[in-house]
């Protein structure tokens, strides 16, 4: 028993500073520049055959992965929001597209059926998950151009992933969400029955992770023994098993003391929860209290 608890806290310990652990490694490199595809104004993101890159690229709506680029439709290109889910993972270079903006070129594909947009939002999808959809449902109508959508058979449905499968060569996760934006449509804006469709969900790749050694951990745990801010981050990541994103979340009144108790807010699945305040962490925080005088955010900037 004591051999199980023993794996499962270096597990999560693992999880939580990996993160930290990538800024002592060398980070991958995107390269972004102008370029043509099909005829189609992109943006080529060369990533050098990264597997944890490709992976990631291969969801960006609409991408084309060919060898060690993927191309990104140029009308659907945010350079903001591209660095903000990309910046922790490689080194940007975007200085080919930076001086000049890339043309914005007439969206020509059909708007959105009436109440596609609206039951997205109603149900709660974030934010990229609603770009997503209906970008890919308005390739969908563009397929079918001069339909009316309402009428295109599960069977040309299957026909049209297959094309997108075999000719466009898209990856596992986009193929997945491909189908749930045309499901989303049929299922939840029409209300019609659940549909399935010939075409098996693909399955993603999984990759192992690696495997931080103990002499890394002690060197990341050695560092935050002199700084009392990061010594309490660490701390309650590792003993209350915080996600990052959660840990940034927490409010000065979401530590109970009382009940060593710390309440997390909107978790994974928007769910709050309760989890356990280790006794010997309390005198830190209490130190860390009186010292940075937290308002809004428990950690917030250096006093």
């Amino acid at each position: 028993m004591a051999e199980i608890l023993y794996f499962c806290c270096w597990r999560v310990l693992f999880f939580q500073i990996k993160s930290i652990m990538d800024a002592y490694r060398p980070k991958q490199r995107i390269t972004l520049s102008f370029a043509k595809r099909n005829g189609r104004n992109c943006i080529a993101a060369a990533y050098g055959g990264d597997e944890a890159l490709r992976q990631s690229l291969s969801c960006e709506p609409s991408a084309i992965i060919t060898g060690d680029t993927a191309y990104l439709p140029a009308e659907d290109f945010v350079l903001a929001e591209f660095l903000d889910r990309y910046v922790k993972m490689a080194f940007i270079d975007y200085s080919a597209i930076k001086e000049t903006a890339p043309r914005k070129e007439e969206d020509k594909r059909p708007p959105l059926p009436e109440g596609y947009l609206e039951k997205l939002q109603q149900v709660r999808y974030s934010d990229h998950t609603v770009r997503v959809y209906t970008s890919y449902f308005r390739d969908f109508q563009q397929h079918f151009e001069g339909r009316k959508i309402e009428t295109v058979t599960p069977g040309e449905i299957n026909d049209y992933l297959l094309y997108l499968i075999h000719e466009k060569n898209i990856s596992s996760c986009q193929q997945n969400q491909r189908i749930n934006a045309i499901k989303f449509y049929y299922e939840k804006v029409l209300g019609q029955e659940r549909r399935c469709y010939k075409v098996n969900r693909a399955k993603r790749e999984k990759t192992l992770p690696d495997v931080l050694s103990k002499e890394e951990i002690k060197k990341i745990l050695d560092v935050t023994v002199t700084d009392l801010r990061f010594f309490c981050m660490f701390s309650i990541l590792y003993s209350a098993g915080l996600r990052i994103s959660e840990l940034l979340e927490l409010k000065p009144g979401d530590i109970n003391e009382s009940l060593s108790l710390i309440r997390v807010r909107q978790g994974k699945g928007k769910k709050d929860r309760y989890t356990l305040l280790s006794r010997p962490l309390m005198k830190k925080l209490t130190k860390y209290n009186r010292l940075y005088k937290p308002k809004v955010w428990f950690f917030e900037q250096r006093p």
